[in-house]
């Protein structure tokens, strides 16, 4: 949300689309597929669903009046306007941080103040999703809902500040506030993601997040990752069900191939979006990004003949990353992304998975870095016969430890090199 919530790159209009259809937008990181009703409809709701009533209610949030909210935000003036969206646009505001009432400018905490936009095509029933979804949860790695504001035609939430802005704008944004996160940051926030993902879809929580991407990655001030926009989040299939049918909706660039061709929905979707922000992460280039030479519009078709060869991978790291990562864990992350874009969704791994890969390069990273602050232990390392003579760098994980942290055997999915 702008400087607290990332400002958010306008993702063009959207056009409602039809069952199985989707309509493109321009927007930078790849465009918005189809759009829902501005207002949320019983027949438009699985059964199963919980009625509007029983989500306010049992959100765990304060509920806040349009003038409480007018106050905060000092009448909503436009130089108080950290970003736009589909929603609307996003405001800085104050509040006290006992009370939670509105508070002078400067005193209190900050919060970021996003409004519904009456005209705009992402409307009631994506503020109601917010609200079920961040209304109940309570995650390190999802953004926090303070509170809501349901007032006559008035649609808004409040959300906590998040100083460094978005995972977008430190990736692709050139200028002195938004300097290139190096590459141990790049983990950080890659590991701080998977996670929020991996806890969605835990038995406790059963949800699609459906639209992963870079602008819905928040950075706190420590660059703590944490996932931002649940207007598109659905509950995952119950009982014997295998997906869940809906429209397609998302941004293009992201949605996985099966998605987009049938409309059934899984936590294997997510995965796939996983993989092209992690090919983002490593690449430094957009998802979609159409002024680029022709054959590199499309970065995962572009990216995937390199990213199994040792010798060609350099062609997808990020120029700006150089001396600042090993061989092996470009290698390691390369061939993740490989596993969550596999085309064959039931090949991709389980979160679960992926977190337990990014921990282990997170863990080698900072050993590497202990021993390289520790003189006499390099010296010591140095020395020492019994130490092979690439053993101070960390191991590469070989195509079956992926697999084998995927659940498979590693028979039926290998990863080349040459």
């Amino acid at each position: 949300m702008g400087n607290c919530w990332g400002a958010r790159i306008k993702d063009g209009s959207t056009h409602p689309g039809t069952s199985g259809m989707f309509s493109r937008s321009s927007g930078k990181d790849g465009s918005r597929l189809s759009a829902c009703s501005s207002r949320a409809s019983s027949a438009s709701m699985p059964p199963s669903a919980k009625t509007e009533c029983e989500i306010l209610q049992s959100a765990n949030v304060k509920v806040f009046s349009y003038n409480d909210l007018r106050l905060a935000t000092r009448n909503f003036r436009p130089d108080s306007v950290l970003g736009e969206g589909g929603f609307g646009s996003v405001y800085k505001g104050w509040i006290d941080e006992h009370t939670l009432s509105a508070c002078k400018p400067g005193t209190g905490i900050p919060v970021a103040v996003k409004r519904l936009n009456q005209e705009g095509l992402q409307g009631h029933r994506e503020w109601l999703a917010e609200v079920n979804y961040l209304g109940q949860f309570c995650h390190t790695n999802l953004v926090k809902l303070i509170g809501y504001c349901l007032e006559d035609e008035y649609r808004l939430l409040v959300y906590e500040c998040m100083p460094r802005g978005s995972l977008e704008n430190h990736l692709f944004r050139r200028g002195s506030h938004f300097q290139p996160l190096s590459w141990n940051l790049r983990m950080k926030v890659a590991l701080g993601a998977a996670k929020g993902l991996a806890y969605l879809h835990s038995a406790e929580a059963k949800v699609i997040y459906r639209d992963f991407k870079t602008s819905n990655i928040l950075l706190d001030t420590d660059y703590t990752a944490k996932l931002s926009d649940f207007g598109l989040a659905k509950d995952g299939p119950v009982g014997e069900k295998s997906h869940v049918s809906t429209r397609v909706m998302g941004t293009y660039g992201y949605a996985a191939p099966e998605y987009l061709s049938t409309g059934h929905l899984t936590a294997k979707s997510d995965i796939y979006s996983f993989g092209v922000v992690l090919l983002e992460m490593l690449s430094g280039r957009r998802a979609i990004d159409k002024n680029r030479p022709q054959g590199e519009h499309n970065l995962v078709e572009w990216a995937r003949p390199y990213l199994t060869h040792k010798r060609k991978i350099f062609r997808v790291l990020d120029t700006r990353l150089e001396g600042q990562y090993s061989l092996s864990g470009a290698q390691t992350i390369a061939a993740l992304a490989v596993e969550c874009l596999k085309f064959e969704s039931k090949m991709r791994p389980s979160m679960d998975a992926v977190v337990t890969i990014l921990e282990g390069i997170q863990d080698s990273g900072e050993a590497a870095r202990k021993l390289a602050s520790d003189p006499k232990g390099a010296g010591r390392k140095m020395t020492s016969t019994s130490v092979g003579r690439n053993s101070d760098k960390p191991r590469r994980k070989s195509s079956n430890d992926l697999q084998k942290a995927a659940g498979r055997d590693p028979k039926t999915s290998v990863l080349h090199s040459s």
